[in-house]
């Protein structure tokens, strides 16, 4: 299974990078994990949607060609980035590589809550017309206190918060294989 990671972060020493790389590392026998790159994508401009920049190109190709996304959303302002919300909008747009994609959300923060109203905002997103992405049901992710629970090399160190990952991805699995 081919899954892309869509970071809502670009910060080098990101948590929710740090946390995409752990569930490509911990999971890479279970499936395939690549993490793109927005740093490069472009604000979303009509003007050029039906020619756009490779970089464009390239994004939605890797999108398309994936068997899911996931989503790794930190929580700005009470709400998703503007970077996560840009490469969704290519993603909207045109060829809409989104429909029908199955997706599942994680997201981290210092705070106690996770990324909680960043991912309710997220999932009313995936459900918009041009998006419509089948969302994974009952298997939220928010890994509150994130600095207290990743190493200074990356390696999610708080257990329950593994177990409760390993299951989800067991619950991701089977969903995948059931909806396919």
């Amino acid at each position: 299974m081919k899954i892309v990671a869509i970071v809502g972060s670009i910060r080098k020493d990101s948590y929710n990078l740090k946390l995409a790389k752990y569930i490509q590392k911990r999971y890479q026998d279970r499936f395939e994990l690549e993490i793109l790159n927005l740093r490069e994508l472009p604000f979303y401009d009509q003007d050029i949607e039906m020619n756009p920049p490779e970089v464009v190109k390239n994004f939605k190709q890797k999108v398309a060609s994936s068997d899911a996304v996931l989503w790794v959303t930190p929580e700005y302002n009470g709400t998703i980035p503007g970077v996560l919300g840009n490469a969704i909008d290519w993603l909207s747009r045109v060829d809409k590589v989104m429909i029908g994609k199955p997706s599942w959300i994680v997201g981290a923060s210092m705070g106690n809550l996770g990324t909680v109203k960043a991912q309710l905002h997220l999932r009313d997103i995936l459900f918009a017309a041009g998006i419509s992405s089948p969302l994974l049901p009952g298997n939220e992710v928010y890994v509150g206190a994130v600095h207290e629970k990743l190493d200074e090399t990356g390696e999610l160190t708080h257990e329950p918060t593994v177990q409760f990952l390993d299951t989800v991805v067991d619950h991701f699995i089977d969903w995948i294989t059931r909806i396919s």
